[in-house]
């Protein structure tokens, strides 16, 4: 709280070249490229860093062969180039994951004719990745027994990759890379519109917390809000050439259906993609794909039956699952950038994830329209040369402002490791090493947490029942990660939320330790809170179907 009380002064008290508002993955990306080059950066998010979009995605790094049907090469091509960069880029957060596709009978395509459209997309793909193979449904089934392969023709694996931990944990670990180039960055602090004065932007904003009313100056401003685009270019009056339609999806989190750490594809019943994805000791299942009209949403009881009745189609477990399984639910809206003059409507389910920026040159406003994780980077540096075309001088414009720690550093962490035998302290039913763990988690910064162990022991404890999570993590999340209330750290820095049945964290003492160390006196108070939204407002709880205004239930590719 500290950091975000001196940002949220410093927001009110300095001119910037840039301010930001929206900390999804699109704003977070344009903060951390602009910062590493030195520019001089302010973000602003109304919400907690990556509360929204950014939080509700399959976990997936995709190169989009859901495009090679429409055959959109140019697109599947740049994310293809984008996951790759990433891959080698965060060798420890993104890793590649084999995808195993099942074709029943009297799908529309063979089997033989879409695993050559698989070797199509590794080749646009550079051959990065492990070649495809075709499987015939005894080999389907010597691979995953839990596949019901019946009806199955054969089938198809390739490679894509995937997040280690959660998404919201990825786009926050930008927004920790802009601030160390010297970024001022505020959760929870609300823009009320904007206005023009001279060369300045003058954005009005709020704190949510504390209510405080202040003014943010800056040269450029850009409109990173995700869902919200449209709404704040009305607030600073901004006509642009595109806009946002909007597709909401959900998962599921269940316990685990296969040890296996490989993604299961299946064509839903209406012809779609749907996945089953393994996410640590759960796996994460769906999605939907449901036109809706405003960004708010929430998942019905329509769309959790959808989810269950094809994965309940697909496998064969020991008995089907139901709602009483279902441990956690992801619920959020996908952005769609379409031009602005038409009417969006023509082939909704075939829209790309593809983004948009619209550059108003005169008034030095950016827009960032519709976007996904696997395309960041490339963001990223579009907006490097967009602010750089409105006149603001780029001190550094080839520092590379993106990837993990030079290896030397890692070298010297893993010493620094071994020697005081950290990968000894591992928990009896942790997944990975220490070691690997937190290298992975915050790469320079765990040389700090090796500092704390070796003065206390204790610090190497796990502190939350059922998770990972140690009290040097704990620690660090108060001085570093700007944890403002306790979902933050549950569900955004972490996964706890999505992986802990609500009933166990309430019964664990670990967490009332957690919120000590988080908050000190305030924390019975962030426990109260935390337990007193509903899973409903957070998404997590179904409302009828008539309660909402969506279209029927489909399924597609994965979101964010």
């Amino acid at each position: 709280m500290e950091l975000r009380s001196s940002n949220i002064d410093k927001l009110d008290g300095e001119v910037f070249d840039v301010l930001i508002v929206g900390g999804g993955i699109n704003g977070a990306s344009a903060a951390a490229a602009l910062a590493g080059k030195g520019v001089r950066v302010a973000l602003i998010e109304r919400g907690d860093f990556a509360g929204s979009t950014s939080m509700h995605s399959s976990n997936l790094v995709w190169g989009g062969i859901k495009y090679m049907e429409s055959r959109d090469f140019a697109l599947v091509r740049k994310l293809c180039m984008s996951r790759n960069h990433l891959i080698k880029s965060y060798p420890s957060t993104v890793q590649e994951i084999r995808f195993l596709t099942t074709i029943k009978q009297g799908f529309r395509y063979h089997p033989r004719y879409l695993w050559a459209g698989a070797w199509l997309y590794w080749l646009i793909g550079n051959g990065f990745t492990r070649i495809p193979r075709f499987l015939s449904p005894a080999a389907i089934r010597d691979c995953e027994a839990i596949v019901d392969t019946r009806s199955a023709i054969g089938g198809f694996e390739y490679s894509d990759a995937y997040l280690h931990d959660n998404d919201a944990r990825f786009v926050f670990n930008f927004v920790r890379g802009a601030l160390n180039y010297g970024a001022v960055a505020a959760n929870y602090v609300e823009s009320l519109g904007a206005r023009r004065e001279g060369e300045r932007w003058i954005t009005r904003a709020r704190d949510v917390i504390s209510g405080r009313e202040l003014e943010v100056r800056s040269r450029v401003l850009i409109n990173a809000a995700g869902p919200w685009v449209d709404e704040h270019n009305a607030l600073t009056g901004q006509a642009t050439d595109h806009r946002h339609l909007y597709s909401k999806g959900i998962h599921l989190i269940v316990p685990r259906l296969t040890d296996s750490q490989r993604v299961l594809a299946f064509f839903a019943d209406d012809g779609r993609l749907f996945f089953v994805i393994p996410m640590g000791p759960r796996t994460c299942i769906g999605t939907t794909d449901t036109r809706v009209e405003r960004p708010e949403v929430a998942a019905t009881e329509d769309d959790i039956r959808f989810v269950l009745d094809n994965l309940n189609k697909r496998l064969e477990l020991d008995k089907p699952l139901g709602k009483e399984d279902i441990i956690s639910i992801r619920c959020g809206v996908r952005p769609l950038a379409v031009k602005a003059e038409g009417d969006g409507e023509r082939d909704f389910l075939h829209l790309s994830r593809k983004h948009a920026i619209d550059i108003n040159q005169r008034d030095a406003h950016l827009s960032i329209f519709g976007g996904k994780l696997t395309d960041c980077l490339n963001v990223g540096e579009e907006i490097v040369a967009a602010v750089g075309g409105m006149g603001v001088e780029v001190p550094y414009p080839r520092h590379r402002w993106y990837g993990e720690p030079p290896d030397q550093v890692r070298r010297e962490f893993l010493h620094q490791a071994k020697l005081m035998r950290l990968d000894a302290m591992t928990a009896s039913e942790a997944s990975e090493p220490l070691s690997t763990r937190l290298w992975r988690r915050y790469g320079t910064h765990a040389l700090e947490m090796l500092e704390e162990i070796r003065e206390d022991p204790r610090q190497a404890e796990v502190l939350i029942e059922s998770t990972e999570y140690l009290r040097c993590e704990l620690r660090y999340a108060k001085r570093r990660e700007m944890v403002t209330r306790l979902e933050d750290f549950l569900r955004r820095r972490s996964k706890i939320a999505l992986v802990v049945h609500e009933e166990a964290m309430r019964r664990s003492p670990g967490l009332r330790e957690a919120c000590t160390i988080l908050f000190g006196d305030d924390a019975d108070a962030r426990l109260e809170e935390y337990f007193a939204t509903t899973r409903r407002e957070r998404g997590e709880e179904p409302v009828r179907a008539s309660d909402t205004g969506s279209a029927s239930v489909g399924t597609t590719a994965p979101g964010a």
